[in-house]
């Protein structure tokens, strides 16, 4: 097929010859398979399992709720939207809700699903799931024992600037924002 005729031939999938499981922690696990390549080649992938996550899209008087917290695996805090891990068998919805009141201490009336994406297809399946809160109410904040996070709400202007600096900088947290502008323009999220 010509380059830019808009149809794509679908790669022909890997064969996994063996899995080596090499971690096992408390929120992923990590293995490497050896796979057979369509052409008859073998090679490694590494690859973290991971439950998956939801995330929420807050807003109040036009401010998105944000939370704030250190991330060890960067080494600095990074401003976010509240999200968490599934557990098993969970609704991702539940998790949502669930996450935005313990994180926040607001409570979604109802909650829509605005999409889902991998986080790092190229070595993680972790799907995420991100959801639009409505008909916010006070609830009770619950962070779990080892989450220490600053709750605020910003503006689509501090939004835009945190980006620029850096302080957001997280997939789930630059797509809420540039849902929400899509929202603030068309009035949906699609």
């Amino acid at each position: 097929m010509p380059f830019g005729s808009g149809e794509m031939g679908r790669p022909e999938p890997e064969r996994t010859i063996e899995t080596k499981p090499i971690f096992s922690g408390r929120i992923i696990t990590v293995q490497v398979d050896t796979v057979e390549l369509p052409d008859g080649k073998t090679t490694t992938r590494e690859i973290v399992r991971h439950p998956g996550a939801a995330a929420v899209l807050a807003i109040r008087d036009d401010r998105l709720i944000v939370v704030e917290q250190y991330r060890k695996p960067l080494g600095r805090t990074l401003v976010e939207i509240p999200a968490g891990k599934l557990e098993p068998g969970e609704d991702p919805m539940v998790t949502a809700g669930r996450e935005l009141e313990e994180e926040t201490g607001w409570r979604a009336g109802r909650l829509e699903l605005i999409g889902s994406f991998y986080t790092s297809p190229g070595f993680a399946d972790e799907k995420l799931y991100l959801y639009a809160a409505y008909d916010l109410t006070r609830g009770n904040r619950k962070p779990d024992e080892d989450e220490l996070l600053n709750v605020d709400a910003i503006t689509l202007e501090q939004a835009d600037r945190y980006i620029r600096e850096g302080r957001i900088g997280d997939a789930k947290t630059i797509i809420a924002v540039q849902a929400w502008r899509l929202f603030r323009l068309t009035g949906s999220f699609a």
